[in-house]
C-alpha cells in the first residue's frame, strides 16, 4: 500500500500552491519545481553544483525531492479479482 504523503521524510519541504507554477510540487513555496531538481539530479549534477545554481535551496530540499519522487513511484499492489 502506498504510504501517506505525511509519512514521507521531509514532506513539509514540498509545497503546492494552485496560484504558483500551475500547482506543481515546489520546494518550500519557492518557484523551484521538484521536477526541475529531480531532472538535475537524474542528469547526475552533483548536489554542490545544484545548490550553487540555486542558493535558496538546502541539502535537505534535495533529499525531500528524492523522497517525494520515491513516494510517487511507489507501486500499489491491489488484489486481483477474477470476473467470470
Amino acid at each position: 500500500m502506498k504510504p501517506n504523503l505525511s509519512q514521507v521524510s521531509y514532506s513539509k519541504r514540498i509545497t503546492f500552491n494552485p496560484q504558483m507554477m500551475g500547482g506543481q510540487a515546489c520546494i518550500r513555496g519557492m518557484r523551484i519545481p521538484v521536477s526541475l531538481v529531480l531532472n538535475l539530479m537524474a542528469r547526475e549534477l552533483p548536489a554542490a553544483e545544484i545548490l550553487g545554481e540555486y542558493p535558496d535551496l538546502e541539502l535537505e530540499d534535495l533529499q525531500a525531492c528524492l523522497s517525494y519522487g520515491a513516494w510517487l513511484a511507489a507501486e500499489e499492489m491491489l488484489p486481483h479479482q477474477a470476473h467470470f
